[in-house]
């Protein structure tokens, strides 16, 4: 039975690949959707960590990450080649992209109302800026628990990788982005699209950040094939 791990935004925890993870299982696979540190049910810890070793420990898996969970993947494949058969990144973060000047502007203002203790601010201001309104509700609860839990915490550090380049990148890969999504997450899924040796773009059409839970009809036709074909 093949393994599939679903790998959460920064603005989400487990809960949002609840519909996947169903069918998923229903298709035959092993489904692991973890809560990582500092959201959901896991509290920030209090040494050191690394959020990739955290997924390598559930490989030989395929992996399915959305934003910093599909940095969070992408790296894990370029760590551990040999563990990731089928790699989808959606909507992803990279570690050295370079923000606009509308998301350095985005992250001070978050930064500001955390400083400020205004976590019902900044959840909202997130909720505008990544996803659509017709899925705040669903999210609100989960990334006002992740302020909640990040708030109160010492910062232990997060360990990486050293970087590689995404020419060495060794699984297939589809490359999913939302359609209205902000210009940075187009930009970063076509440099993976341009530079990864077997990676495929598409666009989830009415879908901004998250298309599991915006468009998730059309986020599957796509992500379902691709799966399904590695589990034979």
């Amino acid at each position: 039975m093949s393994r599939v791990v679903l790998i959460h935004s920064a603005v989400a925890d487990s809960r949002m690949w609840e519909r996947q993870e169903r069918a998923l299982r229903a298709r035959g696979f092993d489904v692991v959707a973890p809560d990582l540190p500092g959201f959901g049910s896991e509290p920030v810890p209090d040494e050191p960590f690394s959020f990739v070793e955290r997924i390598a420990a559930l490989l030989p898996a395929m992996l399915v990450g959305n934003s910093f969970g599909g940095r969070i993947a992408l790296e894990t494949a370029l760590a551990h080649p040999d563990g990731v058969p089928r790699l989808v990144l959606v909507d992803a973060a990279i570690g050295d992209h370079d923000w606009s000047d509308e998301m350095e502007a985005y992250f001070a203002k978050e930064e500001e109302l955390l400083d400020a203790r205004d976590l019902d601010g900044a959840t909202e201001l997130t909720l505008s800026i990544f996803a659509e309104p017709r899925v705040h509700d669903a999210l609100r609860p989960m990334q006002r628990r992740a302020y909640e839990l990040q708030q109160g915490a010492t910062e232990p550090g997060v360990r990486w990788p050293q970087r590689k380049p995404l020419s060495s990148l060794k699984p297939p890969t589809l490359v999913l982005v939302g359609e209205d999504d902000g210009p940075d997450f187009h930009a970063i899924a076509s440099r993976i699209a341009d530079e990864a040796p077997d990676a495929r773009l598409e666009v989830v059409a009415g879908a901004r950040h998250f298309p599991s839970l915006e468009e998730p009809d059309a986020f599957e036709r796509l992500l379902f094939p691709f799966l399904v074909h590695a589990n034979g």
